[in-house]
């Protein structure tokens, strides 16, 4: 198979699962029941689901009085675009 769509089948997943995640934690909160480590929800996001669960955090407004989320989230996906852009780089030049 083509690396290229590895990658983004990888990608889909991550951020399906960055999503669900997200709104479990927000449903746990909700009910005042124990919580996702933040370091599991910034570890999923290094991992590739920065996009899908920063949307979500947006949507669901979960998260978003927190500098280290809101800050470091997107930080995370500008480091993830210019690394793929990088290995994209390599890869096809």
């Amino acid at each position: 198979m083509n690396l290229l769509f590895i990658l983004l089948i990888y990608l889909i997943l991550i951020n399906i699962f960055a999503v669900c995640i997200t709104i479990y934690d927000k449903s746990r909160a909700i009910h005042h029941k124990w919580r996702v480590k933040e370091s599991t929800l910034l570890l999923v996001s290094a991992f590739g689901g920065s996009v899908g669960m920063y949307f979500t955090m947006l949507l669901i407004h979960h998260k978003t009085k927190h500098l280290k989320f809101m800050v470091g989230i997107p930080a995370i996906l500008i480091f993830e675009l210019l690394a793929v852009f990088f290995v994209l780089r390599i890869i096809y030049v």
